[in-house]
């Protein structure tokens, strides 16, 4: 298993990266946030030579203005991997079934030479989820041990705790075999 974080605008600029192997990075939020620290954490993964994957927090509606300013966002190099997160919102609401199926798909022939990844909670994969798309891969949040989330579907990445930052594994037996992954999309 490999190591990895996942990091948002709480996080700093220059955010530790001994010990990884990737890093997910929060790009945008519905159709008009961008975080203001996507250039410089960017960066930080890069000088690292972490795998490098952008998300997107999925709100419902306005999926291919929310896909596009995903996209105009996220820095576009093959072999980055771009996310959906699709949970609760702030207002309490989540994206539809069709809507995230929609929003994988629309990313999908956005940036085709990108692979596209579902993030989200068992709860939301085992009682909301009726589709099981997960466009390439699911990234699923379970806080339980690393690499055993409590869940029968195929994952390739697992986000076990979020003390004190967001930690995950990815299942590749290593960062080339991840990186050799991503650029294959």
């Amino acid at each position: 298993m490999l190591r990895g974080i996942d990091v948002s605008s709480y996080q700093s600029s220059s955010y530790d990266t001994d010990g990884f192997s990737f890093v997910f990075i929060k790009a945008t939020e519905g159709r008009t946030y961008t975080n203001p620290k996507l250039a410089a954490q960017t960066k930080t993964a890069r000088d690292a030579g972490l795998v490098v994957g952008y998300y997107h927090f999925l709100w419902p509606g306005n999926l291919t203005a929310q896909a596009e300013h995903f996209v105009s966002k996220a820095p576009e190099r093959a072999g980055e991997i771009l996310a959906v997160d699709w949970e609760t919102t702030g207002d309490g609401t989540h994206a539809t079934n069709a809507e995230k199926d929609r929003f994988i798909r629309k990313l999908k022939e956005l940036r085709p030479d990108n692979r596209v990844v579902l993030y989200c909670n068992r709860n939301f994969w085992l009682g909301i989820d009726k589709t099981s798309y997960a466009g390439d891969a699911l990234w699923i949040a379970d806080y339980v041990t690393a690499g055993k989330p409590r869940i029968k579907a195929k994952w390739l990445f697992h986000q076990y705790t979020d003390d004190p930052v967001d930690k995950n594994v990815a299942d590749f037996a290593s960062k080339a075999a991840l990186r050799a992954w991503a650029e294959n999309a």
